[in-house]
C-alpha cells in the first residue's frame, strides 16, 4: 500500500513538473529575446521627429507640443537641460519654431552606453497659462541601450487648479483600489504561510511571477476565442494560472520544505534558502521569457467609463470585484470550514493542534498550495493592469511584506488592512513626491507605525522571555 501511494505521488509530481515545464517553454516560444527598443511616447506620434545623425555622438531629441488646442500645436523656446546620474549637467538647449529640441551627449557611444541621463524642462519658460499635463514628469531619466539617437516628449496642458488637483487625487485613488486588491492577495498567501510554519519567504514573489507567466502562456496560444462577449482565452489564462500556481505551492513544499521540516531545520536556514530559490526561480524565468516587459496581447480594454472627473475602465472594475469575491471566499473558508479553523489551530500552537488530532502536514500543504495559488492569481491580474516582466513579484515584494507587517505578522485581517493602506497611500502619495520614490513613503508609514505600536495594527502582543 505504502509503494503504491509513493509511486503515486511520484506520478503526480512527474505531471506537474511536466506541466511547469511546458508552461515556461510556451512562454520562452511567444517571447523571443527582444533587443531594448528606443523609448518614444505615445505624443510622439504628433511631432515630426528630427532626422538621425551620421556623426559619431548620441543626440537626445525631443518635441513639445501644447495639447490645449486641435491640432496640437509647437511650443518654441523652451529651454531644456540633460543630467549624467551625478547630477552633473552635460547638455542644454531651446525648442524651435517647430518644438523640436536636438542636443548631443558629449563623448562618444562606446563610452556612454548603458549610462542613464537625466532629461529635464525649465516650466518657467512654457507658455503663459500652460504647464505639463504630469507636473511629476518635468524630468525624465533615460538610460542609453542603443547605438543610436533617443526621442522624448513633454505633453503640455493647461495648469493645474485646485479643482484638478482634487481631481487626480480620485484618479490616483482609484488606481491605488486596484493595486490594494492585487497586493492584499498576494499578502494574504504570504501572512497564512508565515502564520502555520513561521517562514519568511521571500521566493513568495517568484510565486507571483510564476502566475502571471503561466496566463503569458495561454494568452501566446494562437486564436482568440469570444463566447456570449467573453473572452475565452482570459478566463482560460486566468484558471490556468491559478490551477499552476496552486500545484506550483504544494510542489515546493512536498520536495523542499516539508523534508526541511523534517530535519528540524531552523527558521533562518529556511529564510537563507528560501533567498536562494528566489534568485534561482528568477534566473529561469529570465532565461525563458527574457528580460523584455509584456503585456496580454489578447486581453484588451475597451474605452474607459467616465464617472465625473474620473475615469476607470472595465478592466480595473472586473479586476476589483474578482479580487473581492476570491478574498471574501478565501477569508470565509478560513473562519467558518473545518480546514480554515484547523488552520487557525496550527497558527497558534502547532504542537497543541498536532496533540488534539489535527494533521499539521496537510495543513501546513493546504496552505502553501492556497497561498502560491493567491499570490499566481495576484500575478495574472497584476499583468493585466500594468504588464509585467520576468522580476515583477520580485519588485512588489517588500510591499508585500510591509502589508504584513503593518497589519500584524500572522494575521489575516491585519494583512488586508495592511494591503488597503500600502496600496493606495503609495499611489495617492504621486501627488506630493516623485513616483519613483512612492515606495519609499510607504515603509515610512510602516516605520512610524512600528515605533508606536510594534505589533502592527491588528496583531497581538507579545511578551518576550
Amino acid at each position: 500500500m505504502l509503494t503504491a501511494t509513493r509511486r503515486i505521488t511520484n506520478l503526480l509530481l512527474g505531471a506537474l513538473g511536466t506541466a511547469v515545464l511546458a508552461t515556461l517553454v510556451l512562454v520562452g516560444a511567444g517571447s523571443p529575446a527582444q533587443a531594448a527598443a528606443t523609448p518614444v511616447s505615445a505624443t510622439a506620434q504628433l511631432c515630426a521627429k528630427p532626422p538621425g545623425h551620421k556623426d559619431d555622438t548620441i543626440h537626445i531629441q525631443g518635441c513639445l507640443k501644447d495639447q490645449r488646442v486641435t491640432p496640437p500645436k509647437p511650443v518654441p523656446d523652451v529651454k531644456i537641460t540633460i543630467d549624467d546620474s551625478s547630477g552633473h549637467p552635460v547638455g542644454k538647449g531651446t525648442s524651435n519654431a517647430s518644438g523640436v529640441f536636438d542636443i548631443a551627449l558629449p563623448g562618444k557611444p562606446i563610452d556612454i552606453l548603458g549610462h542613464s541621463y537625466t532629461v529635464k524642462i525649465d516650466s518657467s519658460t512654457l507658455p503663459k497659462h500652460a504647464a505639463l499635463r504630469d507636473p511629476r514628469q518635468k524630468s525624465l531619466k533615460v538610460l542609453l541601450r542603443l547605438d543610436s539617437d533617443v526621442f522624448v516628449t513633454f505633453p503640455i496642458a493647461d495648469a493645474p487648479t485646485e479643482e484638478s488637483q482634487f481631481a487626480q487625487g480620485l484618479q490616483l485613488a482609484v488606481g491605488g483600489l486596484v493595486f490594494a486588491f492585487l497586493l492584499a492577495m498576494a499578502s494574504l498567501g504570504l501572512s497564512l504561510i508565515f502564520g502555520t510554519t513561521g517562514l519568511v519567504n521571500f521566493a513568495h514573489g517568484e510565486l507571483i511571477t510564476f502566475g502571471a507567466l503561466a496566463a503569458f502562456a495561454i494568452d501566446q496560444l494562437p486564436g482568440d476565442v469570444s463566447l456570449g462577449g467573453v473572452n475565452v482565452t482570459m478566463v482560460a489564462g486566468i484558471i490556468t494560472a491559478i490551477v499552476l500556481s496552486t500545484l506550483f505551492g504544494w510542489l515546493q513544499d512536498k520536495l523542499l520544505w516539508a523534508p526541511l521540516r523534517r530535519k528540524g531545520v531552523g527558521l533562518i536556514a529556511a529564510m537563507i534558502v528560501s533567498i536562494g530559490l528566489s534568485i534561482f526561480l528568477r534566473n529561469i524565468y529570465q532565461y525563458f521569457a527574457g528580460a523584455a516587459s509584456h503585456n496580454y496581447t489578447q486581453w484588451t480594454s475597451p474605452a474607459p467609463w467616465h464617472l465625473g472627473s474620473v475615469d476607470i475602465t472595465p478592466k480595473e472594475v472586473g479586476v476589483i470585484l474578482f479580487s473581492a469575491l476570491v478574498l471574501v471566499i478565501v477569508c470565509s473558508a478560513i473562519q467558518f470550514t473545518r480546514i480554515g479553523k484547523a488552520t487557525r489551530a496550527v497558527s497558534d500552537n502547532p504542537a497543541l493542534a498536532a496533540s488534539s488530532g489535527i494533521n499539521v502536514d496537510r495543513v501546513i500543504s493546504v496552505v502553501w498550495s492556497v497561498g502560491a495559488g493567491l499570490a499566481g492569481l495576484s500575478g495574472v491580474l497584476l499583468g493585466m493592469t500594468q504588464g509585467f516582466d520576468y522580476q515583477v513579484g520580485f519588485k512588489i515584494l517588500l510591499l508585500v511584506f510591509a502589508a504584513v507587517v503593518l497589519g500584524g505578522l500572522g494575521s489575516v485581517w491585519g494583512a488586508l488592512l495592511g494591503s488597503f493602506v500600502i496600496g493606495i497611500f503609495i499611489e495617492v502619495s504621486t501627488l506630493f513626491v516623485p513616483a519613483e520614490l512612492k515606495f519609499v513613503g510607504a515603509l515610512v508609514v510602516l516605520i512610524v507605525v512600528l515605533l508606536f505600536r510594534p505589533q502592527g495594527l491588528l496583531g497581538r502582543a507579545e511578551r518576550v522571555g
